[in-house]
Order: C-alpha cells, then structure tokens, then sequence
C-alpha cells in the first residue's frame, strides 16, 4: 500500500509540468486515502495561488515591477514540484508552501 501511495505521491508533484490542475483534481476524486487526498488539494491549490500570481507580474511587467515577481514566481512553480518530488521518492511527506497551512 506505501508503494502505491508513494507513487500518488510523485504523480500528485510532477503533474505540475504537464497537468497542473487536472491531475490533482482527478486524484482528489478518485483516490481514498485522506493524506493522498490533502496532499492533492495543496497541490490544486498552489497551483491556482501561482497562475494567478505569474498573471498579475505579467500585468505589472508594465510598471517594471513585475519583472522579477515575474522570475521569482515562475522559478518557485518549477522548484517547488521538484522538492515535492524528491520528498515522495525518500518516502517522506511534503507540504507547499504557500497553502499548508490551510489544509
């Protein structure tokens, strides 16, 4: 049974890079396990946190401010499901950073 969490897991992580929202959704609905399930909420969550954040930095690029809001928001949707990931396959939990605290 961890076997198959683990790799709910690393999907739940590296769906960032081709299904950021669907796949969590997807798992969400269809998996059982509460932990899987959270997990798959925080990852639904900061992916929508960080859409709408890289939107408004691409909004302010106008101003000049948005550019390195811009950089760093789009450097933390990459490294953030990389972190994930890693934490998955050494078997250990993982929370996002900007939604933990609500799920």
């Amino acid at each position: 049974m961890e076997d198959n969490n683990m790799g709910y897991k690393i999907l739940v992580h590296a769906s960032a890079f081709f299904a950021p929202c669907l796949v969590p959704a997807f798992i969400y609905f269809f998996v059982q396990d509460a932990e899987i399930k959270r997990l798959s909420i925080q990852a639904l969550l900061f992916q929508l946190v960080m859409g709408a954040l890289l939107f408004i930095s691409g909004i302010l690029i106008i101003v000049l401010i948005g550019i390195p809001m811009l950089i760093i928001f789009g450097l933390m949707t990459i490294i953030v499901p990389i972190i994930g990931i890693v934490k998955a396959l050494q078997g250990e939990t993982y929370e996002y950073p900007i939604v933990k605290r609500f799920f």
